[in-house]
């Protein structure tokens, strides 16, 4: 998804870095944070830049989410430091035990038996990869790749296990009272009682235990801890994969480990992310910077829930959309609680054409502050479309066809020097017109008769269409205007609301003018004459 600044002249790079260092476009702002955490200078390895996966399920709209917003703010931190190197690290907590058997995957029993393993020790129940964990970090990956991003991915079980936590663990034990007092008032008290920041791997079974530690041991590195169903004293190392942390200790751990300078997160986690800073300020470091993203809201404002399957997929938005209306999505406001529902899509389609077609002739100051600019990395491909998606929903609604190629001759007719087949990104938006039309608005339509005033407005209409069949859409909206003063509509938009009502079967439409020249003059007037031929009820 990522095109970067090679598309720009020296001259267009310094006054765009020039502006970056002042711009309020939110990446940016992110960006400058990390030049402020190094005054002195910046490593020689760069700034690493974090994002984390559950893989426990798979990646998912929010996933899409959290990576092209940190991927933003990195390619707005290259612009202002070029030369930096920098690194995005997409990390799959894989090692953490499978507590509940999800209800969707096949070999429940299977699974079952595994309960309590790390995720990369329970068999998969697809039978395709070397465990459950695997699948689900192939499918992310696949996920990643699929939009482009540049990432590194890191598994937990492989660094556990390599060694790579090794030190940054034993650091940990040997604070790890103090560790302890960070989390133990956020607890109750049974949990209190019971808390400790290392969970043993079971010798015997290989399961991720929560249970009590009866000694630390900081010189040896190990921890002990009863066996709760033998009763056996048992001691392991907190090293080499034989334990693992609880999840906000592990947080803390890993952005130690890595080196991590910036990672995001939902609001959700704001007393994680406190909690896990102050675990690395025990250990003497200093934490990542970052921001909290606002959550998703379903279409009557509630927070979306993966129990309560009130979400949109992002399978959902690809069947209607190009990811980069996903991805304009995701840019705007995101400290704003925003209503994620279908009927936001067809609005992100247009409001990306838009700002994609006016980068070019922007000055670098508004080409900072454009979305299209941090969706890209930079220049925005061509975006040169004879037609909005709104107004190719309304074509798709009143051909009443589902045949592609039928629209395809619509827009060829229309705009002669477009090529609609050739062109991937128009021939994929007619697809996704026709997908979205069937699926979404074809059940909401209905044409009713026009009334009164209305039939004459119409007619009149038609007539002036039946003189003028070569007239384009300019001269044809400059009509409808005259049309609807002539008749005495006011307000005049009660006019434009009976031609949407009567010919589309929508309260609302697109600039008639160009709907009309973009569906045709003679396809118009027939469409006016089966309007006129209903009666009111």
């Amino acid at each position: 998804m990522q095109t970067g600044y090679s598309s720009f002249s020296a001259d267009e790079m310094a006054a765009l870095r020039t502006e970056a260092g002042i711009s309020k476009a939110w990446p940016f702002e992110e960006a400058r944070k990390l030049i402020a955490r190094y005054p002195q200078g910046f490593p020689a390895a760069g700034v690493v830049f974090e994002t984390g996966y559950g893989p426990s399920g798979l990646p998912h709209i929010g996933t899409f989410g959290e990576v092209v917003r940190t991927t933003m703010v990195r390619n707005a931190f290259t612009l202002l430091c070029p030369g930096i190197p920098t690194r995005l690290i997409a990390f799959s907590d894989d090692m953490d035990g499978m507590r509940k058997v999800p209800p969707h995957l096949p070999n429940q029993d299977m699974l079952t038996a595994a309960l309590g393993q790390p995720l990369t020790s329970v068999p998969d129940p697809f039978g395709t990869h070397a465990s459950f964990g695997a699948h689900n970090n192939a499918r992310l990956m696949a996920f990643l790749d699929g939009f482009g991003f540049d990432y590194e991915f890191l598994s937990s079980t492989d660094c556990y296990r390599s060694g790579r936590f090794d030190a940054t663990l034993l650091r940990i034990l040997e604070h790890y009272q103090a560790v302890t007092d960070v989390i133990l008032p956020t607890l109750g008290p049974d949990r209190r009682a019971t808390y400790s920041p290392f969970l043993p791997l079971c010798p015997r079974t290989g399961r991720v235990l929560q249970v009590p530690i009866t000694a630390h041991d900081a010189t040896a590195g190990t921890v002990s801890y009863t066996d709760p169903e033998t009763g056996e004293s048992v001691t392991v190392p907190v090293t080499g994969g034989a334990c693992k942390l609880q999840w906000k200790p592990d947080w803390a751990m890993r952005w130690v480990a890595l080196g991590i300078d910036y990672e995001m997160s939902g609001k959700d986690l704001i007393d994680s992310v406190t909690l896990a800073s102050r675990i690395v300020r025990v250990l003497g470091e200093r934490p990542p910077e970052g921001f909290n993203y606002e959550l998703f809201l379903d279409e009557g404002g509630q927070k979306i829930s993966k129990t309560k399957g009130n979400g949109l997929t992002i399978e959902d938005w690809l069947r209607y959309a190009e990811p980069e209306s996903l991805a304009l999505y995701m840019y705007q406001q995101p400290r704003q609680a925003k209503k994620l529902h279908l009927g936001v899509i067809p609005r992100a389609v247009e409001d990306y054409e838009k700002f994609a077609a006016a980068f070019p002739a922007q000055p670098a100051k508004e080409r900072l502050g454009n979305p299209a600019f941090h969706i890209h990395g930079g220049a925005p491909p061509s975006n040169d479309r004879p037609v909005s998606f709104g107004l190719l929903l309304h074509l798709v609604a009143v051909v009443g066809s589902s045949d592609p190629a039928m629209l395809r001759a619509y827009l060829k007719r229309y705009a002669p020097d477009c090529d609609p087949v050739a062109d991937p990104k128009l021939s994929a938006m007619v697809d996704h017109a026709i997908a979205f039309h069937h699926d979404h608005i074809a059940p909401t339509l209905h044409r009713r008769a026009p009334t009164g005033i209305e039939r004459q407005a119409l007619a009149a209409l038609d007539q002036w269409l039946a003189a003028n069949p070569t007239a384009d859409a300019e001269a044809i909206q400059f009509e409808i205007y005259e049309t609807g003063k002539r008749f005495g509509f006011d307000p005049l938009r009660a006019w434009f609301a009976a031609l949407y009502e009567t010919l589309l079967g929508s309260p609302q439409g697109p600039r008639m003018g160009t709907f009309i020249a973009l569906y045709g003059i003679g396809e118009t007037r027939a469409l006016i004459a089966s309007a006129l031929e209903k009666v009111p009820a």
